[in-house]
């Protein structure tokens, strides 16, 4: 008896003590309904961040700084004395960059102002021609009345036998010779006109032809000395003092760092809501987050960036794949913001279009946005004023 009663002792004791259902933990669907809670909040809030906000904007990483590159080039033949600039140097637009030697340039000056004295010289003298070709002609014609009269009193003398007729004949040949003599004066007079009628020494052809020689010699001399033409940083420096340096030949570059903009690379997909004037937030790797520049869609490339490679891709072929291009957006940038932050040509970028404004006009359409980049021609005018009085110098002294 006590044995049954140990064995079912043990038996209810070894017996499994029963386990509750998970389905039927409180708990454990409250952490379940939450979960979902919190899907089911963030799929919302996704649905209206999208509604209200990522179905208006266009982003791209693939954006990069862009300006102006301006080549430094030479427009004469010479050999280089003096650099006053070197890379990363800013400069104003007219500084003085590059000295050529102008002792060549000084000779043929030289010759030139010499070459104009001596025109000037030359048509004073055709002037003085002139007014003596104007005396010699009223002394032919008074020579010719006086041969015309001899030749009437012979005549009325031919009755009485004292002239003879040999005294007649050589007083009609006078006569002759007079008007020949007149004749010849005339031509002269006239030849002497055609080169001088209707213009002062100053404004003669001949004058005006050395002036012009002189002018472009000093205007060759004024570029032996090279000049910023756009205010800028000095990059791509190649030439060096002593180098013998030929019309066109790239010496350097000036890149206007308040005028760059900004090249974002969208997929073709990303730009059919895209419009002119909508705008742009971008940062940049080199500020980060912290630093957002604000800008606007000002254009569109004419085309993708494999159609101006300089290998084009050929499609044309049997085993095509299709991929998807994208096409350059120009952005320009806040100058205020640039002149706080300045960038450089080359530099990521990661744009944000924001595209809720539809008013604009459609990427494609282009249009004129360029801004005026014009080089500074201050010291060019200078030059050819100087270049003026020069010549007008030089006219003056020789008409005394």
């Amino acid at each position: 008896m006590a044995t049954m009663t140990n064995a079912a002792a043990n038996t209810h004791a070894s017996a499994p003590t029963p386990i509750k259902s998970a389905s039927g933990s409180p708990q454990r669907k409250k952490i379940l309904l939450t979960i979902a809670a919190l899907f089911i909040l963030a799929g919302i809030a996704y649905g209206v961040y999208w509604t209200v906000v990522a179905r208006f904007s266009e982003e791209t990483e693939n954006a990069y700084v862009q300006g102006n590159v301006i080549q430094v080039t030479p427009q004469v033949t010479g050999t280089v004395a003096k650099i006053h600039v070197d890379d990363t140097d800013v400069v104003k637009a007219g500084q003085r960059l590059i000295s050529l030697d102008m002792a060549d340039a000084d000779v043929a000056v030289a010759q030139a102002e010499a070459q104009l004295a001596q025109t000037v010289r030359e048509v004073r003298t055709l002037y003085a021609s002139q007014a003596q070709a104007g005396a010699n002609l009223a002394l032919r014609e008074t020579e010719l009345v006086r041969a015309q009269d001899d030749l009437s009193r012979r005549k009325t003398l031919i009755g009485s036998g004292a002239v003879s007729g040999e005294e007649i004949r050589h007083a009609e040949i006078a006569v002759t010779a007079a008007k020949a003599a007149v004749a010849a004066a005339t031509e002269q007079l006239a030849s002497g006109r055609a080169l001088t009628e209707g213009t002062t020494v100053a404004r003669h052809p001949n004058v005006q032809r050395a002036a012009a020689r002189l002018q472009e010699v000093i205007l060759t001399q004024s570029r032996s000395t090279l000049y910023a033409p756009v205010g800028g940083e000095i990059a791509k420096r190649s030439v060096q003092v002593g180098q013998r340096i030929n019309p066109g030949a790239p010496l350097m570059a000036i890149v206007p760092l308040d005028q760059v903009w900004v090249d974002a690379n969208f997929k073709e997909s990303q730009l059919r809501d895209m419009r002119i004037g909508q705008p742009v937030t971008l940062v940049s790797d080199l500020y980060g987050s912290k630093v957002e520049y604000h800008g606007k869609v000002i254009g569109l490339a004419a085309g993708t960036g494999s159609a101006f490679a300089l290998l084009p891709a050929q499609n044309a072929t049997g085993n095509w794949i299709k991929v998807v291009q994208r096409v350059p957006v120009r952005i320009a940038l806040n100058p205020k913001q640039l002149a706080e932050h300045p960038l450089r040509v080359g530099l990521s970028m990661t744009a944000r279009v924001d595209m809720h404004d539809q008013t604009g006009a459609p990427v494609g359409a282009g249009g004129s946005h360029a801004a005026t980049l014009a080089a500074h021609s201050a010291a060019a005018d200078e030059n050819d004023a100087k270049a003026k009085m020069r010549i007008d110098a030089i006219i003056a002294a020789n008409l005394k």
